[in-house]
């Protein structure tokens, strides 16, 4: 569902991703115990004001509760070291157990599209 990942999204995959990210954007693998990886996590900075976080559980680790710590996570550190940005989303209505995930963290619809086809943007109220 991540629109700028390949499908299937592998380990080579997910290094590739952790190396290559620039000034804007950090991503963070999550390996399990059995050094499985479980997902990744990103922030991406969009002008000066906002982040937009995003994040991808493994089809084998979903419905385990993984993106309901790795979101709020994300999000309490990105208030500690940004706290005059907003951190945002974007999220396809129907994907409800991201959606769930996104309002549990506090994240509003805004009812305005994002720039991905399919997808609306989800805000966290200052």
């Amino acid at each position: 569902m991540v629109d700028f990942l390949p499908n299937p999204f592998g380990l080579d995959d997910a290094m590739a991703l952790i190396r290559s990210q620039g000034a804007r954007d950090r991503f963070f693998g999550i390996w399990n115990s059995d050094c499985a990886l479980v997902a990744v996590a990103g922030a991406h900075l969009q002008g000066s004001a906002r982040i937009e976080i995003g994040y991808w559980v493994g089809r084998a680790f979903q419905g385990r509760g993984y993106a309901s710590e790795i979101a709020p996570g994300l999000i309490r550190e990105l208030d500690a070291r940004y706290p005059q940005c907003q951190v945002m989303a974007e999220c396809r209505p129907e994907n409800a157990a991201s959606w769930a995930v996104l309002r549990k963290c506090g994240l509003m619809p805004t009812g305005a599209n994002g720039h991905r086809v399919g997808r609306q943007v989800l805000v966290r109220p200052k």
